[in-house]
């Protein structure tokens, strides 16, 4: 059996030589580092992107509003808006893109991840990070320093808490015994996604993820990273990426730039994403902040034209 095949939100999402794609919330555009965010509205927009046959919806977890970062995400704590997505969709994966682990108590992410992908019934995806804004770092009294240490010890108390019952754990921030994390995972396991380097050596992440997240690049320089990477585990792990995009109206508009990604028609998106498959990239999460366009027409165009050559891999 294939890694993770049971889980539902992974085997609609990943399968070696495939790309599918999804979404980043906010489901909007918005000048400045803080959405509008109709919560309303932007449920409705997750589930036309399910009706749509997107693989996923993701979102990010920032901490604390700082100015010179540019994007507060979708402001909400990931773990509760998740939990809200999920009672508001059946059947789309939901990622995190990404968690970060040097701020937060090992057990507590992994009773909320748990938590999360069994309200879901197996659909989380969890993306994990280390942080890299240094007012979060001063704020939560955590040595930056620390984050690469931090990011290995949370990776492993989660695997191990969710496999395991009461299991003995004596490391810098958890001295577990006796006592046990509730509830488990349905599959004792969820997957987890290194996101960036994170600190560690591509050997690290290639032996313990169970995929990896990076971020854009022209897919010449896109399949270097990954060939170098995979030539490390003969196992598959799936690439995740994200782009930022907006659909312009006319279909054979070229592409012009804009922060890691481009305007353009649709029939440059497909033939982009179409070179992107063919280098080993498995998922691409798309990005409103910057388009032009209400979100509910791309949407409703991306569904049209674009995600039919990248379905979701299942409908379950």
């Amino acid at each position: 059996m294939k890694k993770f095949e049971k889980h539902r939100g992974y085997s609609r999402t990943y399968e070696e030589n495939k790309l599918t794609l999804g979404l980043f919330f906010p489901l909007e555009s918005y000048s400045g580092s803080i959405p509008e965010m109709n919560l309303e509205q932007q449920i409705a927009l997750a589930k036309q992107a399910e009706e749509a046959n997107f693989a996923s919806l993701f979102v990010r977890d920032v901490p604390l509003n700082d100015p010179s970062f540019g994007d507060a995400g979708q402001i909400y704590d990931p773990w509760v808006f998740l939990g809200y997505v999920a009672a508001h969709t059946q059947k789309i994966a939901l990622g995190t893109g990404s968690v970060i682990t040097s701020l937060r108590h090992p057990l507590d992410l992994a009773k909320s991840a748990a938590s999360v992908d069994q309200i879901s019934e197996q659909r989380l995806l969890l993306g994990v990070a280390t942080g890299d804004r240094p007012i979060e770092f001063t704020a939560y009294d955590v040595e930056r320093e620390d984050r690469a240490q931090l990011f290995q010890e949370s990776f492993h108390v989660m695997k191990e808490v969710w496999a395991n019952s009461f299991p003995g754990i004596n490391t810098n921030r958890v001295q577990l015994t006796g006592a046990d994390l509730l509830p488990k995972p349905a599959l004792s396991d969820i997957p987890v996604f290194v996101t960036g380097h994170s600190g560690q050596s591509l050997e690290w992440i290639a032996k313990n993820s169970d995929g990896w997240i990076s971020y854009p690049r022209n897919p010449n320089d896109q399949g270097r990273v990954i060939t170098n990477w995979r030539s490390l585990t003969d196992e598959f792990n799936p690439f995740t990426q994200s782009l930022y995009i907006d659909l312009l109206e006319d279909p054979n508009a070229g592409p012009s730039p804009i922060h890691l990604g481009f305007r353009s028609g649709y029939k440059f998106l497909i033939e982009f994403l179409r070179a992107l498959e063919s280098v080993g990239v498995n998922h691409v999460v798309l990005n409103f902040k910057f388009a032009e366009r209400p979100i509910e027409s791309i949407i409703h165009e991306l569904g049209e034209k674009v995600v039919p050559h990248f379905p979701a891999l299942t409908n379950s």
